[in-house]
């Protein structure tokens, strides 16, 4: 019970110390889920929302970064830069269903 209360506690401090990466984090993560379960069925909706959330993490993450930049500035900008550019090949790839 007490690593389950350590977890929780982490968990809660971490989005009250700085949410928007919180916000940012879970994007990516569920980006990334949603991209494996895409590769195991082949849905092109799992694609689609992979790809939207990728952009939206990278979004998010540019516009944290200009109101206030972080102590590694150009590893947030190559991981918006990656991200995007996952999502315009998950577009790409989602038209070649249609």
């Amino acid at each position: 019970m007490r690593l389950w209360h350590f977890w929780w506690r982490t968990l809660v401090l971490s989005t009250q110390y700085n949410p928007p990466e919180f916000v940012e984090l879970t994007m990516t993560s569920l980006t990334m889920v949603l991209l494996v379960s895409w590769e195991f069925t082949h849905h092109w909706p799992y694609l689609v929302l992979s790809s939207s959330l990728a952009i939206g993490a990278a979004i998010s993450m540019w516009v944290r970064e200009m109101i206030v930049p972080s102590p590694h500035p150009r590893v947030v900008q190559l991981l918006a830069v990656l991200l995007l550019i996952y999502s315009f090949y998950g577009f790409a790839d989602i038209a070649n269903y249609f």
